[in-house]
C-alpha cells in the first residue's frame, strides 16, 4: 500500500517551483505595488519554512495530546467539579484548553495562551513577548489614519502585540480589517462582537492569532485605501464578505471563535496559506462555510496544511466543512451534528484525514453521505487519500474512503492513538467563544 509522498525531496522542489510564483488571484488588492510584492515573496518564504514535509508527524502528535487531555488529572478534576453548582463550573476537557483553562489567574496570564496551540498552526504565538493594547473604542472611521484605541489601530501597528478588549463592545467595520504580523486578539473577559460590517483578514503574514470574539452577520464593502501595515496603505477592491480570510498567510491560530450568517465564507484559507489551526469554534447558520484553496489550477495549495479540530458545527449549516483542495487536513473530534448538503468535500487530490469525529446525518435520505468529490470521475478521485479514522457515524452517516492509506505509526509507549467518536461531545463542551470572567475560572 502507497504511502502518503508529501515528504519526498523531489515533491517538496516541485512544490516550490509551482508556489514560488506572484499569487494569481489578487485578494482585494487594486495595486500590487513594490511593497505588496516584497511582502508577498517574504510570506511565501516564511510558509515554505513552516510546510512539514511528513505531515503524519503533526498528526500523530496531535492524537498523543488528546489522549492525555481525556486522561489526566486536570480533566478529572473538572468532572468532579461538575457536581457545584453551574456558576462554579469549570471544565477544560481537549489538550488545547486544559493548558490554560479553569485557572483564576488567567487574566494577569494571557501570554500563557500562546503555549497552547496544537497541530499544524503550533508554532503560532501571536503577540507574546509584546505590549499588551487595549481597544477602548468600537468605532471604525478611519482607514488610512486609524484612531488610537480602536481595533485598527492595534491590527497594524508593528512589532509584536497583544490586543485586549476595555468592556463588552460591538465592532461593525467599514471596510475589512487588515492584521499585520505577530498579533494576538484575545477577546476574553469581554463579550466582542465583529457584526454587521466587514469582516477579518490575513494577508502576506505570519504568526496570528485569533481568539475569543464572535463574529457574525458578515457583508460585501466597496473596498477603498486601507491601511494594511505600520508603513503601507493600500487600494483595495470589494471585499468578499469572509468573516475570517486568510490568504498567503502562515502560522494563524483560530480558537474559540463563534462564527455565523455572513454573506460569502466564514473561514477561507488560500494562495498558499499554511501552517494552520482551527480550534474549538462554533459555527451556525451559513452556507459555505470553510473554504480551503481557493482555485483547482493554483498548485501552490499544495504546501497548504490545517488543523480542524475540536469544532463544533452546528444548526443552520449546508455545506463545505471544509471544502477542500490540494494540500493535507487533518480534521479531528469534531462535533457534526448538523449539515444539509454534506461536511466535507473537496477537488484537485486533497489528502483528508479525518479521525475520531462524530457525523450525525440529516434526516433527509439523500443527504447521508459526509463526503462530497467535485470535478472528477470516481476513475480520478479513487486515487485521492480520504481516510476515516475512529469516527462515529450516526443515522445513517457514511463517510466514502479513497486513495491508498494514509500510514500512520502509533507508538504504545506513548499512546498516541487518537480518541474515538464517542470522546467527541466531551471535547467539543465548549466550542466557541467563552464567557470568561477576570478572577474566575475560565
Amino acid at each position: 500500500m502507497g504511502r502518503i509522498m508529501v515528504g519526498s525531496k523531489v515533491a517538496f522542489t516541485l512544490l516550490v517551483t509551482v508556489a514560488i510564483t506572484i499569487p494569481c488571484l489578487k485578494a482585494g488588492i487594486a495595486e500590487f505595488d513594490d511593497f505588496l510584492k516584497a511582502q508577498a515573496d517574504e510570506a511565501h518564504k516564511l510558509a515554505l519554512e513552516s510546510y512539514v514535509p511528513q505531515p503524519e508527524e503533526v498528526t500523530e502528535e496531535l492524537n498523543l495530546h488528546v489522549h492525555l487531555a481525556l486522561n489526566n488529572g486536570t480533566v478529572r478534576r473538572a468532572l468532579r467539579e461538575g457536581k457545584r453548582k453551574a456558576s462554579e463550573k469549570c471544565e477544560a476537557t481537549n489538550p488545547i484548553d486544559t493548558c490554560w483553562r479553569c485557572k483564576e489567574d488567567w487574566a494577569n496570564d494571557r501570554f500563557r495562551l500562546a503555549k497552547c496551540v496544537k497541530g499544524f498552526g503550533r508554532r503560532a504565538t501571536g503577540g507574546l513577548g509584546g505590549p499588551i493594547y487595549v481597544v477602548t473604542d468600537n468605532s471604525d472611521e478611519d482607514m488610512v489614519e486609524p484612531k488610537p484605541g480602536t481595533l485598527r489601530y492595534g491590527a497594524v501597528q508593528p512589532g509584536p502585540l497583544w490586543i485586549i478588549f476595555e468592556r463588552s463592545m460591538i465592532i461593525t467595520l467599514k471596510q475589512e480589517l487588515m492584521i499585520s504580523s505577530n498579533k494576538t486578539i484575545d477577546g476574553r473577559g469581554a463579550n466582542v462582537q465583529i457584526k454587521g460590517g466587514a469582516g477579518l483578514t490575513m494577508q502576506f503574514v505570519s504568526n496570528v492569532i485569533i481568539h475569543g470574539i464572535r463574529i457574525k452577520k458578515i457583508v460585501s464593502k466597496e473596498g477603498g485605501m486601507i491601511r494594511d501595515s505600520h508603513n503601507h496603505v493600500g487600494q483595495r477592491t470589494r471585499s468578499d464578505g469572509d468573516a475570517i480570510s486568510v490568504f498567503g498567510a502562515s502560522n494563524i491560530w483560530i480558537d474559540h471563535i463563534s462564527l455565523s450568517d455572513s454573506e460569502d465564507g466564514l473561514i477561507d484559507v488560500i494562495q498558499g496559506s499554511t501552517a494552520i489551526t482551527i480550534s474549538n469554534c462554533h459555527m451556525t447558520k451559513h452556507n459555505d462555510v470553510m473554504l480551503f484553496g481557493a482555485s483547482d489550477t493554483y498548485t501552490g495549495d499544495k504546501i497548504m496544511q490545517i488543523t480542524v479540530a475540536f469544532n463544533h458545527f452546528g444548526q443552520g449549516l449546508i455545506q463545505r466543512m471544509p471544502r477542500c483542495r490540494w494540500g493535507f487536513v487533518h480534521v479531528l473530534n469534531n462535533d457534526y451534528t448538523h449539515w444539509i448538503m454534506y461536511a466535507i468535500g473537496g477537488s484537485s487530490s486533497p489528502t483528508i484525514l479525518s479521525q475520531g469525529n462524530r457525523f450525525i446525518a440529516p434526516d433527509n435520505n439523500s443527504a447521508k453521505l459526509i463526503t462530497h468529490r467535485d470535478y472528477a470521475t470516481p476513475e480520478v478521485w479513487k486515487n485521492w487519500q480520504w481516510q476515516s479514522e475512529m469516527d462515529l457515524f450516526m443515522n445513517g452517516a457514511k463517510f466514502i474512503p479513497s486513495g491508498a492509506p494514509i500510514q500512520m505509526t502509533y507508538k504504545k509507549s506513548l499512546i498516541m492513538k487518537p480518541r474515538d467518536g464517542s470522546h467527541v461531545s466531551r471535547l467539543t463542551r465548549n466550542a466557541g467563544a467563552l464567557n470568561c470572567k477576570v478572577g474566575k475560572p475560565c
